[in-house]
């Protein structure tokens, strides 16, 4: 995978100081959406695409999108923080609690490692996904979520870096340690809190 390929979006207005406790050190808000991906956005068929959560004591789960779509849906507004500095307040989205898919899941291994079409991946402990913490998210501002926003699907974990919300997402397996992913063993930070500036590790 090449460099961060990033859209214009990345000017900075004059923060608003009646949501400046919103923001974390360093960051500010920006207009539009920026996309920054580390390669070729992945084209992904609905009709192939799957969603799977490995690592556990019995069978694997696999949702086609048919299955995905027809669980319980939520819909949320999050603020989001990107490592690059921008932040994003009130962002809209729909989809999938990860707490819906690991319904009844008991399971002594503390970490998860997610991974994406395209070949991303990015590391996170499980109990950063659980208690409504993190969504699998297929709908933004209303309308389905494009490629480059990392349609069909994205997980959405609004409370760390935007990195650990990888695009594209295919596949969730649980494990018993802490697995640096595709940022992290480049020197990102294991965990990515935006309030106290891991961006780096």
């Amino acid at each position: 995978m090449g460099g961060i390929f990033r859209s214009r979006g990345f000017s900075r207005p004059k923060q608003d100081p009646a949501v400046a406790d919103r923001i974390p050190p360093g960051q500010h808000l920006v207009p539009g959406f920026p996309v920054l991906t580390a390669g070729p956005t992945p084209r992904v068929d609905l009709t192939t695409w799957e969603l799977v959560l490995t690592g556990l004591d019995g069978a694997d789960r696999r949702w086609s999108w048919e299955e995905f779509r027809a669980l319980p849906r939520e819909e949320f507004a999050v603020d989001i923080h990107c490592v690059t500095r921008w932040s994003k307040l009130d962002t809209a989205w729909e989809g999938v609690s990860v707490d819906t898919l690991l319904d009844g899941v008991t399971t002594d291994r503390e970490y998860v490692v997610l991974d994406s079409y395209g070949g991303y991946t990015t590391n996170l402990p499980l109990a950063d996904l659980r208690g409504g913490k993190a969504w699998v998210a297929d709908v933004y501002d209303g309308q389905p979520l494009t490629p480059e926003h990392g349609g069909p699907a994205r997980l959405v974990v609004p409370h760390l870096y935007f990195w650990k919300s990888p695009k594209w997402v295919h596949g969730l397996r649980l494990s018993g340690r802490d697995e640096p992913g595709f940022w992290e063993v480049r020197g990102y930070h294991a965990y990515g809190d935006p309030w106290r500036e891991q961006r780096y590790s």
